[in-house]
């Protein structure tokens, strides 16, 4: 039986201390509410010279290009539509970032969740969180360190893992196998690409508010999963987007290979 835990207040929000000052970031997934697009907001607040915004989505990556050019420059921001199943999409957005001074920092946020049993699972049920959620991660993974690695940058990857790669939960046996997966390619790439002075790590948020994820949850799941939190709440999406920023400074220069669990849930 899960314990309740009192609601704990979320902290204020913090300020950029220019910890990725002069960085060319790219984020997949980034053009919404929830954690890709938190994460751009937090690097170019951190002084990101450049940031690439990807998203499958082209109605609302044009509403973040207005938003964030209004705020931050027109000059820091370039939109580009990316599907990271399609290899040659994956290739034109690492492509974009070359047209401003090369990738330093790949965020890989893109991922497909679902509930469904394993007995009533498609084959295609499986594949398409899997190639969107893993094999997707893995192309990006591979066109940033080639990039990285051609235009002879130290550069850091982050990718978006899941407390659910760890532990076991209904329904949810793609979406574990996928992010347990972008666990391992994690470590593995990690020391692909350390001859090289890249390092990749990953954060494994549990649960991260935003729209999208309250539009598809019930209350009643919702109330049981953020009870289950050591705050007693989930997490706010900049949460997380500070974490993935910590691991693409300079601070966590040490730091390879590594899944940064972003709550109390490691197991």
């Amino acid at each position: 039986m899960t314990s309740t835990r009192a609601e704990q207040p979320t902290p204020d929000y913090v300020p950029g201390h220019d910890l990725l000052a002069g960085k060319v970031v790219v984020v997949t997934a980034a053009a919404g509410a929830g954690i890709g697009a938190a994460v751009v907001r937090r690097v170019l607040e951190e002084g990101a010279r450049h940031v690439v915004v990807s998203d499958t989505h082209e109605r609302r990556l044009a509403e973040a290009k207005e938003e964030l050019a209004g705020e931050f420059g027109a000059d820091r921001v370039t939109t580009q539509t990316c599907d990271v199943t399609d290899p040659d999409a994956v290739t034109a957005l690492v492509a974009a970032a070359e047209e401003v001074g090369g990738v330093d920092v790949m965020v890989n946020n893109a991922g497909l969740g679902g509930t469904v049993s394993i007995t009533e699972m498609s084959d295609e049920d499986w594949s398409r969180v899997i190639d969107i959620t893993l094999t997707g991660t893995m192309r990006c993974v591979r066109a940033a360190g080639l990039s990285m690695i051609a235009n002879g940058k130290r550069g850091v990857i982050v990718n978006n893992a899941s407390v659910i790669g760890w532990r076991a939960q209904e329904g949810q046996a793609h979406y574990a196998a996928a992010k347990a997966g972008v666990m391992a390619l994690t470590r593995c790439a990690a020391l692909d690409l350390a001859p090289h002075g890249i390092r990749v790590n990953a954060v494994s948020p549990s649960l991260a508010m935003h729209p999208f994820l309250a539009k598809v949850t019930s209350d009643e799941l919702l109330a049981e999963l953020k009870a289950r939190e050591a705050f007693g709440r989930a997490a706010e999406p900049w949460e997380v987007a500070n974490v993935m920023v910590f691991l693409a400074s300079d601070y966590s220069s040490y730091l390879t290979g590594e899944v940064v669990s972003v709550s109390s849930q490691h197991a």
